[in-house]
């Protein structure tokens, strides 16, 4: 891929570790539910008269939304039946904070919007957000990447679940503050995407104000080729997915735009709306989903699609519009759609096909149909926004907000928001901000990140690779904690690095470590109780959910004394008495080392275990 195929830029959505935005309540997530509440959200017009498209489309699904209330985290502010309370005063200073830091532009008075939002996410049916800063700059490598915005705003309510037409949102998560920090369209490749990302999150962290974990953090892609249209792929979490999320994006569009060619020189021209119940022709048809769908009382709807033929998946699949018809189908609540490149397949067969393309009228190879198996209004929605989106292809790449999915690639949500979306929020009144507020900021920024990897370096005696590490995984916090209280910072950092990437890759969660049982474990560890050897067994099996003590146990790990495993190693070198004489004596240590540890089984330390093993090879070779 050349640089000059694509443009993208990045938002990051940070939480901060502090009370919630507009209330006194904490801003943790909670499981116990204790009462729910149902609403129903519809979109409402600007201040320009305009009602939002994305809003329009969201709600023409015509779906409801129940609220789970828990007894710490949800108060009648976040159920909009009170107005916000003032701003939480540290979460604006920490917005402040990382405003200098990017060296952007920090506004004279801060003004919260309302954000329109009607995918139920917010009872209110908008966020409130404010624009902190304009203009500043992130060094990334060599490159110097733009800071277009840095905004201060509250986070949505957290998605349960969604069955039959209801979505349960919990409001555990709503109003938990976040930093926006949205960047120019200057990333070139995939990977620098990643590189920006791990950049912003490591100022943002090197601030200490900001919450950690799983959900605490999400990105937001913004990507156009050249030709092609900007496509949002909104909440992606997984940091190393980054890049192929954008690789995945561009070849999309890319594919968008070839099959716009072939129908342009095919001369295809938009589709009209023509609706056609061909549920008889599939009589006898041995497909689940037509047979389940008419056992539903439901009917097969059919639209003709005249120059779509083999665009829609080709043999190669380089081209799948289906796919995108498809996502837009599935939005207004289908379980999918069949059309004439796929079949026949699924359990339709090919008489099935021949008469539906016959009573259809289609003669021309360059034609297609795409056909829905549900209830008839549900359907007809369907076919709907297949020849809406049916009609974009024409254009190309259609502006988008898309899903994130767990292989790298997105799906269809909504349509791009306008400016529509925005008004002002009159609840809140306007914050000055102060030259003596900034100068105070100025004179008391944190360290950055390269400034902590000096300092580890330097205060622990770890190596350069060590410290950067230690900076990027987000555990320098933890790693001074334990070093100051116990010492063995380079036991500490290999765990950290070694270990961790080594549990990592074998499918464990290494976010169960918590620092209080990391400090545990490190405390045991500096009384004796087990070896450093120890360490990566030990947290294997403490990552299901075993105490410490427990895991202690099962390993047989309690550390034994010199006399102890002294007789253990005579015993291994009286058993290899032979081998030792054939290597020369001291040269057997190095070989003999592996089963002398394995029998210890991390009981003694590694270096004393080098030690004893020596003097009983010499007392052998006297």
């Amino acid at each position: 891929m050349t640089e000059s195929e694509f443009i993208c830029g990045i938002e990051i959505h940070q939480q901060l570790d502090t009370k919630k935005l507009f209330c006194s309540c904490d801003s943790h997530l909670c499981e116990n539910v204790y009462d729910s509440v149902y609403r129903r959200l519809r979109p409402t017009a600007s201040e320009m008269g305009e009602i939002d498209r994305a809003a329009l489309v969201q709600s023409q699904k015509n779906l409801g939304y129940r609220y789970q209330l828990t007894p710490e985290t949800s108060c009648l502010v976040e159920l909009d039946d009170e107005p916000p309370h003032n701003v939480n005063v540290d979460a604006m200073n920490i917005a402040l904070i990382f405003s200098e830091m990017m060296k952007a532009q920090v506004v004279d008075e801060v003004h919260f919007m309302r954000k329109i939002v009607v995918d139920g996410s917010n009872p209110s049916g908008f966020q409130r957000t404010a624009l902190i800063a304009t203009d500043g700059e992130v060094e990334v490598g060599k490159k110097k990447i733009s800071i277009l915005s840095v905004c201060l705003e509250e986070d949505a309510c957290r998605k349960i679940e969604s069955v039959d037409g209801e979505i349960t949102y919990r409001l555990d998560r709503l109003g938990i503050p976040l930093i926006e920090i949205a960047t120019g369209p200057e990333i070139r490749t995939p990977e620098e995407c990643m590189e920006v990302a791990l950049r912003i999150g490591s100022l943002l962290r090197a601030t200490k104000k900001v919450k950690r974990g799983i959900g605490t953090i999400r990105e937001d892609l913004n990507i156009s080729v050249f030709g092609g249209a900007r496509t949002e792929i909104k909440g992606v979490q997984e940091l190393k997915l980054l890049p192929l999320y954008v690789q995945n994006e561009v070849d999309r569009q890319k594919m968008l735009l070839r099959v716009k060619d072939i129908l342009v020189k095919r001369g295809t021209k938009p589709v009209n709306v023509e609706f056609v119940d061909v549920t008889e022709i599939f009589d006898g048809c041995k497909s689940k989903v037509i047979n389940g769908a008419l056992s539903d009382n439901g009917k097969i709807i059919a639209v003709r699609l005249p120059g779509f033929g083999g665009v829609m998946r080709c043999d190669d699949k380089k081209l799948r519009l289906g796919a995108e018809i498809a996502q837009r189908a599935k939005s207004q609540g289908v379980k999918g759609i069949f059309h004439s490149d796929e079949l026949p397949g699924y359990g339709i067969e090919q008489k099935f096909v021949v008469n539906l393309k016959k009573f259809l009228g289609i003669t021309d190879e360059n034609d297609a149909f795409v056909i829905c198996a549900a209830k008839d209004k549900k359907a007809k929605n369907a076919l709907q926004a297949v020849i809406e989106r049916a009609n974009l292809a024409l254009i190309g790449v259609p502006e988008e907000t898309r899903d994130p999915l767990p292989d790298g690639t997105s799906k269809y949500s909504r349509p791009l928001p306008g400016a529509a979306r925005m008004y002002p929020e009159t609840d809140v009144p306007p914050i000055e901000i102060t030259k003596a507020m900034m100068t105070n900021i100025s004179n008391n920024l944190p360290e950055f990140p390269e400034k902590i990897e000096e300092r580890l370096i330097t205060q622990y005696g770890i190596n350069i690779q060590q410290a950067k590490q230690i900076v990027k995984q987000d555990n320098v916090e933890l790693f001074e904690k334990i070093t100051n209280k116990y010492g063995m910072a380079s036991v500490v950092a290999t765990t950290f690095l070694n270990t961790y990437m080594e549990l990592e890759r074998d499918g464990i969660d290494t976010t169960a470590f918590t620092d209080e049982k990391m400090m545990g474990i490190f405390g045991m560890l500096k009384e004796g109780r087990f070896t450093k050897e120890a360490l990566p067994a030990l947290l294997r099996e403490i990552a299901s959910e075993k105490s410490v003590e427990m895991a202690i146990k099962k390993l047989g790990l309690e550390a034994i004394d010199n006399d102890e495993a002294t007789q253990i190693i005579a015993r291994i070198v009286k058993e290899r008495e032979d081998f030792i004489k054939i290597k020369g004596g001291i040269r057997a240590v190095g070989p003999l080392m592996g089963p002398v540890m394995n029998a210890l089984r991390g009981k003694i330390d590694g270096k004393k275990v080098n030690e004893l093993l020596t003097q009983e090879i010499r007392k052998l070779m006297e």
